[in-house]
C-alpha cells in the first residue's frame, strides 16, 4: 500500500502552522526593522573607551546594548524560522544570511564592552553598582565577565573574532544546506501489501506507487516497521546515500573541529572541550564523570539489546533492528490526542504551568507537520519579546508525542524566564535547558502508565521511554565520547578524515552495542548527526535526563514544595550558574549520583518489560 507525498506547505491547515505575526506581520515590516536596528549599531560606538567612566554611563550603555540585541534577535528569529519552513526558498535563505551578518555586526559593535569591564576590579565594579541601583541586576553578569578575563582578548581581537563568526560557523551551515535542501534519498519498495498504519499518514512518508522515500525526518520511523527485510533495505539505502557524500560531509566536520580548536587556542584554553564547557562554568570533570559512569554500567544497555533480540526473535541483532518497537502492533496517535496527553501530564508542575501549555498549543506556537523542504527534526525557538515557537515534523506516533512534550518544556522555560528576569539573564545554558525538556518527558511517562488502561498502549509507552533512555543517556554519551576523541586527535595534529571518523565511531558503536552485529553503514552514522556542528553540545542531553529523572522523583514524592522549587529554577534563566541552579532545585550534577540513579531507573524499566514477556 503506497503512501501520500509529503505535502506542500500551502496544503497544511493554518491551525497547524506557527504564527509568526508576533514577530513581524510581513517581510516589509521585517525589512524596516532590519534597517532600523542596523542604523542603531553606531550608537554603541559612542561608548567605546568610556564603559566604566561612571555609573550612569555604564547603565546607559548596557541599556542601549540590550535594546539593540533584542531587536537583532527578533530580526534573526523571523528570518531563520521562515527559512526553516522551506530550506530551498532562496528568498528566505537570503534574509537569513543577512540576519546572520547583522547579528555578527552587532556582536562586533559591542565587542569592546567586556574587555573594558575586565580592566576593572570587582571592588571598582561594586562601587559603580552602589552609585546607580539600575546596575544591581547586572551583578551576576559582572561576576561572569570577570571570571572570563583570562580568556578574553583585546577589544581589537574580540571585534575580529565577532566579525569571523560567520566564517567559523561555515562548516555547520554547509552541512545544514547539504542535508536539508540538497539531499534526497532513493525510494525503497514497500513490502507486499504495505503497512497501513504507516501508509495512511500523509506527513510520514513520501512515496510513488509501491515505494516509500526515506527522509531525514522519517528514517527512524521507517525503522520501526515490523518487516525486517524492509528495514534492512531502508537502512542500506539511507547509508549508501550518505556514502556518496562522505568527502563533503567529512570536510565540513573536519573544518568545524578545526574552528573549535583554533578559537579555543585564541582564547587561551588548552582544549576545545575546556573552552566549550567553560562558557557555562561547567568543569570538564562533569563530562568525564558522565562518560565514565555510563561506560561502567554499559551492561544495562547490553541487557536492553539482548531483550530486543529475544523479543524480535532474531538470531543476531542488527543495526536496522535497534529502533524496532518491543511492543507488538502499532499505535496511531493523532496530534490532537497527543496534545491532550501532554497537557494532562504536566499537572504535577502546578495549575499555572499546565494552563500555559494548553494556551500555547491553542495560540499556534507549534508548526506541526512535515512539509516539502522543511527543516528536519524539532526545536523550540522565539525571542525575549515574542511567544515561544516550536518546530515539529509530527509523525502521528508516540515518539512525536514525546518530542512535543520535550520542546514545550523548553518553551515554558523561556516563557517563565522572560517574564521574571531582565534581558541579560533571559537566555539559559543548554546544560539546564535539557533538564526542562526531559522533566516533561518523564512526567508524560508517569501519567500514561498511571492513567491509560489499554495494555497495548501501555507497552508502547514503556518501550518508548526505554528508547528515550537508550538514545538520550547512552547514545548521547557515546556521541560525546566521539566528539572528544576526534577533537583530541586534531589537537594532537592528526588528520580528521572520513575513514578516521568511521573507525572511531565504529569502535564506540561496537562497545556500546556489543550484542549487535556491525555493518559498514552504521559506521557512517556520525555523518547524519547535525549536533556535532555545535561544539560539545550533546553530552548535555545525557546530563539533562539524569537531572530530570532525579527532579521528577522528588516532585512526585514531595509534591507542591518540590514543584515550586522546580518552577523557581525555570524562572531564574541564567541569573546563576547551571550547577548552582540545579542544586537549588534539589540535584547535584557535580556528583555521580544522578547519573547512577538514572541508570538504575533504566535498569528497572528493562526488568519490568522483561517481566511482561
Amino acid at each position: 500500500m503506497s503512501t501520500a507525498d509529503v505535502p506542500e506547505r500551502e496544503e497544511v491547515d493554518e491551525q497547524y502552522k506557527w504564527d509568526l505575526d508576533s514577530l513581524f506581520a510581513s517581510d516589509d515590516e521585517w525589512e524596516a526593522a532590519f534597517e532600523a536596528v542596523e542604523e542603531r549599531l553606531d550608537d554603541l560606538e559612542t561608548y567605546e573607551g568610556r564603559v566604566t567612566e561612571d555609573a550612569d554611563t555604564l547603565a546607559a550603555l548596557l541599556e542601549t546594548r540590550e535594546e539593540i540585541m533584542r531587536q537583532v534577535a527578533d530580526v534573526s528569529a523571523y528570518a531563520r524560522m521562515r527559512s526553516d519552513e522551506d530550506t530551498a526558498d532562496q528568498h528566505y535563505q537570503a534574509l537569513s544570511a543577512r540576519a546572520q551578518s547583522l547579528s555578527a555586526d552587532a556582536s562586533s559593535a559591542a565587542s569592546f564592552i567586556e574587555p573594558e569591564l575586565q580592566q576593572s576590579t570587582r571592588e571598582e565594579l561594586q562601587a559603580l553598582v552602589a552609585e546607580n541601583p539600575d546596575l544591581e541586576r547586572y551583578e551576576h553578569y559582572f561576576d561572569d565577565v570577570l571570571r572570563m578575563k583570562p580568556h578574553t582578548r583585546s577589544a581589537e581581537v574580540e571585534e575580529l573574532l565577532a566579525d569571523l563568526s560567520e566564517v567559523t560557523g561555515a562548516g555547520g551551515e554547509v552541512y545544514n544546506m547539504l542535508t536539508n535542501a540538497d539531499m534526497e534519498f532513493p525510494p525503497v519498495e514497500e513490502p507486499d501489501g504495505g503497512e497501513a498504519s504507516d501508509a495512511s499518514r500523509p506527513s510520514t512518508d513520501s512515496s510513488d506507487g509501491g515505494e516509500v522515500r526515506p527522509t531525514l525526518s522519517n528514517f527512524t520511523t521507517l525503522l520501526k516497521r515490523r518487516d525486517r527485510d524492509f528495514r534492512r533495505r531502508v537502512h542500506e539505502t539511507f547509508y549508501e546515500e550518505w556514502a556518496g557524500l562522505r568527502n563533503a560531509v567529512g570536510t565540513a566536520y573536519k573544518n568545524s573541529v578545526k574552528a573549535d580548536i583554533k578559537l579555543a587556542r585564541v582564547r587561551n584554553y588548552e582544549t576545545a572541550r575546556e573552552a566549550s564547557l567553560d562558557d557555562a562554568n561547567i568543569p570538564v570533570s562533569v563530562y568525564d564523570n558522565l562518560v565514565e559512569t555510563v561506560e561502567d554500567n554499559i551492561d544495562v544497555l547490553h541487557r536492553h539489546a539482548d531483550l530486543k533480540r529475544d523479543v524480535l526473535g532474531v538470531d543476531e541483532l542488527r543495526s536496522w533492528d535497534l529502533y524496532t518497537p518491543l511492543a507488538e502492533g502499532e499505535v496511531d496517535l493523532p496530534y490532537e490526542e497527543a496534545r491532550e496527553h501532554v497537557v494532562e501530564a504536566v499537572a504535577p508542575l502546578g495549575g499555572d504551568y499546565q494552563s500555559r501549555v494548553a494556551e500555547g498549543l491553542d495560540s499556534r506556537w507549534v508548526d506541526v507537520y512535515e512539509t516539502a523542504n522543511k527543516r528536519s527534526g524539532a526545536y523550540s525557538g522565539g525571542t525575549y519579546d515574542s511567544q515561544p515557537y516550536v518546530l515539529m515534523n509530527y509523525q502521528d506516533d508516540i515518539t512525536s508525542m514525546y518530542t512535543l512534550a520535550h520542546e514545550l518544556g523548553h518553551s515554558l522555560h523561556s516563557e517563565l524566564t522572560s517574564e521574571t528576569q531582565p534581558h541579560v539573564y533571559s537566555g539559559y545554558e543548554i546544560f539546564v535547558a535539557e533538564v526542562a525538556s526531559t522533566v516533561n518527558e518523564a512526567l508524560l511517562t508517569e501519567h500514561l502508565l498511571e492513567t491509560v488502561d489499554d495494555e497495548r498502549f501501555r507497552r508502547h509507552v514503556l518501550d518508548e521511554y526505554l528508547e528515550r533512555f537508550r538514545s538520550t543517556l547512552f547514545r548521547q554519551t557515546m556521541f560525546a565520547d566521539f566528539e572528544h576523541r576526534t577533537h583530541q586527535l586534531a589537537e594532537e595534529g592528526e588528520a580528521i578524515t572520513p575513514d578516521v571518523c568511521d573507525d572511531i565511531y565504529g569502535d564506540l558503536k561496537s562497545t556500546y552495542y556489543e550484542p549487535m552485529a556491525m555493518d559498514d553503514g552504521i559506521r557512517r552514522e556520525w555523518m547524519r548527526i547535525p549536533h556535532f556542528y555545535y561544539s560539545f553540545y550533546v553530552y548535555q542531553y545525557a546530563t539533562g535526563i539524569s537531572a530530570a529523572n532525579a527532579l521528577v522523583d522528588r516532585i512526585l514524592e514531595e509534591g507542591k514544595p518540590a514543584a515550586a522549587d522546580y518552577r523557581e529554577f525555570l524562572s531564574k534563566g541564567s541569573r546563576e550558574y547551571p550547577l548552582e541552579l540545579l542544586r537549588g532545585a534539589g540535584v547535584d550534577m557535580a556528583a555521580p549520583d544522578p547519573v547512577e540513579q538514572a541508570i538504575d531507573t533504566y535498569d528497572d524499566l528493562v526488568a519490568e518489560f522483561e517481566s511482561l514477556t
